[in-house]
């Protein structure tokens, strides 16, 4: 079963097959993703990597966490699950509209 790792502290001209080509040092990578702005699709400075087995990413942050890449040193850590965001919609508005002077 694969393994997701989050990995902080990019250089912002890191691309995804550059992160997967690092990462396929310590194993075989399923899939590698910077993490980009959706309006300016500039990255976030993180990003995603899952790799094949567990055995292989503990293998990644082992030798990979602290790393220099293009001076900066990585972060490299199992990802935690994603949690869920509270719905937004259309509360401001309607406080704002509700707000008449």
């Amino acid at each position: 079963m694969a393994k997701r790792l989050f990995i902080g502290s990019l250089p912002f001209t890191t691309t995804s097959q550059q992160l997967e080509e690092l990462f396929s040092k310590a194993g075989k990578v399923e899939s590698a993703n910077v993490i980009t702005d959706r309006f300016s699709g500039r990255s976030k400075g993180f990003g995603f990597v899952e790799m094949a087995t567990e055995e292989e990413a503990q293998n990644a942050i082992k030798t990979l966490n602290g790393t220099s890449v293009e001076g900066r040193a990585i972060v490299v850590n199992e990802a935690k699950p994603q949690e869920a965001r509270p719905q937004s919609g259309g509360q401001r508005g309607d406080f704002q509209r509700s707000k008449r002077w």
